[in-house]
């Protein structure tokens, strides 16, 4: 996928989210209006809004950026970090409890997080093809399945969930998955993916080689499709041949990219587990293929959001954070190929585990188990 592709389609979904911005300003005057709020105009120019410091949002988003790049997942759910906690939106829509403006700030939330991993996951794929780490078949096929799922959920779920059950349902996904993962990083998870750990050290000998001085022998390097149907896709990643047959992500793209949407997250976090489970790839593929699938997702969820639900976002912190997200997607395809295939599975398992359990509690007790209280 060439880098002007994705420009465009970036271009594309700001023009049709631009030309929604009256029906985005409708939905807010009257959610304000309803709420009666009194003070100086603050986030998305609510009167009493908390007013957010920009160059916050710049240097979190670099860390959104580089972690999403790294693993192919949590840029949402950092994002959602960053937007929840450390700003306090989180805390702020909860004074509007049982308020259309509650609703109406989760969900910008939602979509303001998606902002974010959308442009990482675009940087990214462009990275990942052109060092030869993306899977084009397996990433196109989730990405079919994702069209559907990340405009339905939207048109379904924007308006209609409260910020305490959007908590607890975010966390609670993201605790699960963790508790997954940690099992594939134990030897006994490990025994069953032999391809996978085989690819993996390739990979890692090749790059220590590089580091060296060595002369490496690219021929078998790479992504390579041998063949491609309808019901079987086979490639090889250095020297390892892999398959996969293409329905299986279709369906799997379509209830990770609803999930989601639902969650106001790119999905990855359940890409992830999809890839090294259910195709068993390594970690070295995943997160570029990841990429792809959550790319086509989020153009889709965001412009579901905005212009079928008229869902507003402060366009002035966008523009910051998207800066940081640019510098944080460049930096983490180059630093990942360093970092060994089984800590790049516990890196996940650890902000999984501490995400799931700060927001399960938060949402569902009404109290986070860990910090920041």
């Amino acid at each position: 996928m060439k880098s002007k592709h994705l420009v465009t389609a970036l271009a594309v979904a700001a023009a049709l989210v631009c030309l929604a911005h009256p029906a985005m300003a409708d939905n807010l005057q009257d959610a304000i209006a309803q709420a009666n709020p009194t003070g100086e105009p603050g986030y998305l120019g609510i009167p009493g809004g908390p007013d957010l410091n920009i160059w916050i949002g710049l240097v979190w988003a670099v860390w959104v950026g580089w972690i999403f790049s790294t693993v192919g997942a949590f840029g949402g759910i950092m994002a959602g970090v960053g937007h929840i906690t450390i700003y306090g939106l989180g805390d702020y829509a909860k004074t509007f409890k049982g308020l259309k403006l509650n609703k109406l700030v989760t969900d910008s939330i939602r979509v303001s997080n998606q902002w974010l991993v959308g442009c990482s996951a675009a940087l990214s794929t462009l990275n990942y093809y052109r060092a030869g780490r993306l899977v084009a078949p397996l990433g196109v096929a989730l990405a079919i399945g994702s069209v559907g799922g990340s405009w339905l959920i939207p048109i379904v779920t924007a308006g209609k969930i409260s910020l305490k059950a959007y908590l607890g349902y975010f966390g609670l996904f993201v605790l699960f998955l963790g508790c997954y993962l940690f099992y594939e990083t134990t030897p006994a998870g490990q025994n069953r993916k032999k391809k996978a750990k085989a690819a993996a050290q390739a990979f890692q000998a090749s790059v220590k080689k590089q580091r060296e001085g060595g002369e490496v022998d690219t021929s078998n390097q790479g992504v390579q499709v041998k063949m491609f149907t309808p019901t079987k896709c086979v490639f090889s990643f250095f020297g390892v041949e892999f398959s996969f047959n293409p329905i299986m992500p279709v369906i799997g793209g379509f209830i990770i990219a609803g999930l989601a949407s639902f969650l106001g997250v790119g999905g990855g976090f359940l890409l992830v587990p999809f890839l090294t489970s259910v195709t068993g790839l390594p970690m070295y593929l995943v997160a570029g293929t990841s990429a792809m699938a959550v790319f086509i997702g989020m153009i889709n969820s965001i412009a579901s959001y905005m212009i079928a639900k008229g869902t507003p976002v402060q366009w002035s912190l966008i523009g910051a954070e998207l800066i940081g997200i640019v510098i944080g997607s460049i930096i983490g395809p180059r630093t990942s190929k360093y970092i060994p295939d089984v800590w790049l599975k516990r890196l996940f398992v650890i902000l999984a585990l501490y995400v799931g359990i700060r927001y399960t509690s938060k949402g569902f007790l009404g109290y986070s188990l860990v910090p920041p209280f």
